[in-house]
């Protein structure tokens, strides 16, 4: 019996529950993410390094670990209860997290531990599943529906950005505006995602009985690794003797069957051709490095801007699903994929010369300056700017640095135990760091306006190109390179190839670690650097897609089904 449809069109009705699933999960995953560096900082209390040391490692290690997933999916349990098992995995990471960030849960030692331990255990279920779950979906669609296909990972891709521009503007809400535990509710902004992950398994179970599901073919890797083994050694021993053969693995063929010795050709060209892919996520993922300068500075002077502030401001999620339509219908995919590094590549070059960094970003997108009095007086006071209250103690005593959105702040109430005066701000421009100091004097209360940073004088709109360069660069680069890892897999090798794939992202944050933290350059140089590398990589990778020729997996099965009704007659 023929899977049911959607809507009589080609796409399953099983398709519904992945993408639902996929939404959910990446829901969960980024807004986690969201508030994990000022988790970092501003609770845990580490410093900048340490802050972008972890974060790096984290992110590498949920695009490692997806090797391990594809192999447990295709060697051991198929991709349906491999998703299933590790996303139990991924809730109790969630869990374990949330428990961390309760304060009267043990010591500070206890939260970092707690902490380390969820995170270790959410890389392990959010990267076991990535591979899975895309190649799950694959599997769904007959083989005359390529087209349809091709569209889903479109589909796919679409409910990934989704989930990430909902998350990362929701959990920075929660952890700022709710209060619980006498501060900010970081056990609720964990909490939420992890809420939102059980949905997503409730919901990927929910479709069991929809989904067609492909039995796992033995233990791929091993057989694999073995076959590599024994060519090389057979080449090694025989090479002088025996005839010359037209690919190294062919020395393989007096114990492994030709089609194994295919399918393992097939994948090594793949994955070849992503060599030079790691450099786009490196330079791609300089965005990240500079919001984490940014919480930095605020939170070392103990601002409570950071809840308004989330990991990727919600422009450029929005941005890549409106960019989805036009990937779909130019180019061919290593041809997508090689024009999406050179936009992203554009992208930051044009960040480095009108000197635009992540930073000024993030501060023009929220329309607020920054304020903090010292007061010097001998009574405490109270200040009340627009809707913000400011407290200073007194005799040198400094307020808190608080975000007040931007305008002319004239008859500025003070207040002290015996008085009220009066005081005129001016003008607390964007982006701006002002330190107002205040001093009683004969004639009533005087003041020191200082502008610590200046205000912006970038106009908002420089940041719209460069979006839109990188929006599209990321959304052909990503979908094409999703497509491309599935239909130019063997059956039984979908989900390592993912894997393969996923993984350079990986290398591409271990890169930004090696190099970016290592070299203590400055932002702009290391955007020009970054940017530089991906076009000489570009043009290496379009020179290899040039020469790469397009397979078929499923021809495989009509040729060796052709030669075993051969071999029967």
């Amino acid at each position: 019996m023929a899977p049911p449809k959607l809507c009589g069109t080609n796409y399953p009705v099983s398709i519904a529950f992945i993408v639902v699933n996929e939404f959910c999960e990446r829901f969960s995953y980024y807004g986690m993410k969201a508030v994990l560096t000022l988790y970092f900082i501003h609770y845990l209390h580490w410093d900048k390094n340490l802050s972008t040391a972890v974060y790096h490692a984290f992110s590498s290690l949920c695009y490692f670990t997806p090797v391990l997933g594809a192999l447990i999916a295709d060697s051991w349990l198929g991709k349906f209860k491999t998703v299933i098992y590790l996303s139990i995995v991924y809730v109790i990471g969630h869990v374990v997290k949330s428990v961390g960030a309760i304060p009267d849960v043990g010591d500070s030692t206890v939260h970092v531990v707690l902490s380390m331990l969820g995170l270790v255990l959410i890389a392990f279920g959010t990267g076991g599943i990535k591979p899975c779950v895309a190649a799950f979906g694959g599997d769904q669609f007959d083989e005359e529906h390529t087209e349809e296909r091709r569209k889903f990972f479109s589909i796919f891709y679409m409910s990934i950005n989704a989930g990430s521009v909902l998350s990362t503007i929701v959990t920075p809400i929660l952890r700022g505006d709710v209060k619980c535990f006498g501060g900010d509710c970081y056990a609720l902004a964990f909490g939420v995602p992890a809420a939102l992950m059980v949905i997503a398994l409730v919901v990927f179970i929910a479709g069991s009985g929809l989904y067609k599901k492909s039995p796992p073919e033995g233990n791929v890797l091993v057989c694999v690794c073995k076959c590599i083994g024994f060519a090389i050694r057979n080449r090694w021993k025989n090479s002088k003797k025996s005839p010359k053969r037209s690919h190294w693995l062919e020395w393989a063929e007096e114990k492994y069957p030709k089609r194994l010795i295919q399918e393992i050709q097939m994948v090594f060209r793949v994955l070849v051709l992503y060599i030079p892919l790691p450099m786009f996520w490196a330079l791609f993922d300089q965005q990240v490095k500079g919001y984490i300068q940014l919480i930095s500075f605020v939170f070392s002077n103990h601002s409570n801007y950071g809840r308004s502030i989330s990991l990727k401001g919600p422009v450029h999620p929005q941005m890549k699903i409106l960019s989805i339509q036009f990937s779909l219908f130019i180019f061919s995919p290593l041809r997508k994929m090689a024009a999406g590094m050179i936009l992203a590549a554009l992208a930051f070059c044009a960040a480095t010369v009108v000197e635009i960094n992540v930073i000024v970003l993030l501060f023009c997108l929220r329309i607020f300056n920054f304020c903090r009095f010292i007061n010097t007086h001998t009574e405490n006071i109270n200040i009340t700017v627009g809707t913000d209250e400011f407290y200073a103690a007194a005799n040198y005593g400094i307020s808190q640095n608080i975000s007040v959105p931007r305008g002319e702040y004239n008859g500025v109430v003070c207040e002290t135990n015996s008085d009220q005066y009066h005081i005129d701000l001016g003008l607390l421009d964007f982006g701006a760091f002002y330190t107002v100091i205040l001093s009683k004097e004969s004639n009533g209360l005087t003041l020191k306006k200082m502008e610590d940073i200046q205000a912006n004088d970038v106009h908002i709109a420089w940041q719209v190109p460069q979006y839109v360069f990188i929006t599209a660069g990321e959304v052909m680069f990503s979908i094409t390179g999703l497509e491309f890892s599935y239909s130019q897999a063997p059956a039984s090798m979908k989900s390592v190839l993912q894997a393969g794939w996923l993984m350079t992202v990986a290398f591409g944050n271990v890169i930004v670690l090696i190099v970016a933290e290592g070299a203590g350059m400055e932002q702009w140089t290391e955007f020009l650097l970054f940017a530089g590398l991906l076009v000489a990589v570009s043009i290496i990778f379009s020179i290899m897609a040039y020469f790469y020729t397009y397979v078929d997996p499923d021809q495989l099965d009509k040729i060796f089904r052709e030669d075993t009704d051969d071999e029967k007659t």
